[in-house]
């Protein structure tokens, strides 16, 4: 049986509540993407353009600091990786967890929660990121999926 990791970066706790949903359906440990430095109900105000995430959605090249690592990535075949869509594509802190460790002959899962768009080109973006030997697969945005959908979907890794 392959060994399984849910990681997940929540902003308001509606992707936590995925994650943890995910991490039982597909029987994956859980780990949280936490920020080095949390963001504030300011920092997280996109409606203000000077805002920490508008400033850094509006960089490429912006790679917010992890506060953890993941000592044991290596015991993992398969990984959700899970965020909130913002701007039409993962937060930044995705790009840094990505570039982070080495994927290479691992599955890499992508899922998300939004309040309107789907994936986009979520995929796109941060397949390049990663290890070339990394299989990606297309993902699927958990925002309103029933129980049963979601043991459905995670059984098939």
């Amino acid at each position: 049986m392959s060994r399984k990791l849910v990681a997940y970066f929540s902003a308001s706790g509606v992707t936590k509540a995925a994650a943890e949903r995910l991490a039982k359906a597909a029987d994956a440990d859980l780990f949280e993407i936490r920020p080095k430095i949390p963001y504030t109900r300011a920092d997280l105000d996109w409606t203000d353009k000077n805002s920490r995430s508008s400033v850094e959605m509006g960089s490429p090249d912006s790679r917010p600091e992890i506060a953890e690592r993941i000592s044991n990535m290596a015991d993992y075949d398969i990984v959700f990786i899970g965020f909130p869509i913002w701007w039409y594509v993962a937060p930044s802190i995705i790009n840094t967890f990505v570039e982070s460790y080495d994927f290479s002959g691992k599955t890499v899962i992508p899922f998300a929660t939004s309040g309107g768009s789907g994936l986009g080109k979520t995929v796109e973006v941060l397949k390049p990121l990663c290890s070339p030997a990394a299989k990606w697969d297309s993902g699927k945005m958990l925002n309103r999926i029933s129980k049963q959908d979601l043991k459905n979907w995670a059984e098939q890794f």
